[in-house]
């Protein structure tokens, strides 16, 4: 399996829509996936009938958490998603927000985790403002990538292809 395109995303989410699927958006970096991130990613998916996450891409990552982040590159952490059962598709963005890609999806739920608030969620505006939901899943308490990440003493150099 292989990460898709926004073009091929968006007619498959048109097609999708038209049979009366529910379209499930969230996004992240997901860098070292974690108990959290699993329970949260099923959680997610059971709220519609197809999961597609916008993966923060390395160059991204790095400038949102720093030059030493990711851990794992962009095509392991795409790989890694679409293994679970939980993701349907997975689309890589350069940007720092996914606000793009919300607004050319127009999913009908946006998922984000408990260390949110809905005004600070990138996308709610415009997904509410479409007829869509707004769900925020609370967090698996302890876990955490830059915990891990500082637990184990891992470095940007440690990137995993």
């Amino acid at each position: 399996m292989k990460h898709i395109s926004i073009i091929i995303a968006k007619k498959k989410i048109i097609k999708m829509k038209e049979s009366g699927s529910v379209i499930v958006f969230t996004n992240g970096c997901f860098d070292i996936l974690h108990k959290g991130h699993l329970r949260y990613l099923n959680h997610a998916r059971k709220l519609g009938n197809y999961l597609i996450v916008g993966l923060n891409s390395d160059v991204s990552v790095s400038n949102l958490k720093g030059s030493d982040r990711p851990i794992n590159s962009q095509n392991f952490r795409s790989k890694q998603l679409l293994d679970l059962d939980a993701v349907d598709d997975v689309i890589i963005f350069n940007e720092d927000t996914p606000q793009n890609l919300i607004n050319e999806l127009q999913p009908n739920i946006l998922v984000k985790g408990g260390d949110y608030k809905k005004n600070e969620i990138v996308g709610a505006r415009e997904v509410e403002e479409k007829g869509g939901e707004v769900v925020i899943l609370p967090l698996v308490p302890g876990y955490s990538t830059t915990k891990i990440i500082k637990e184990k003493g891992l470095t940007g150099q440690d990137i995993t292809d």
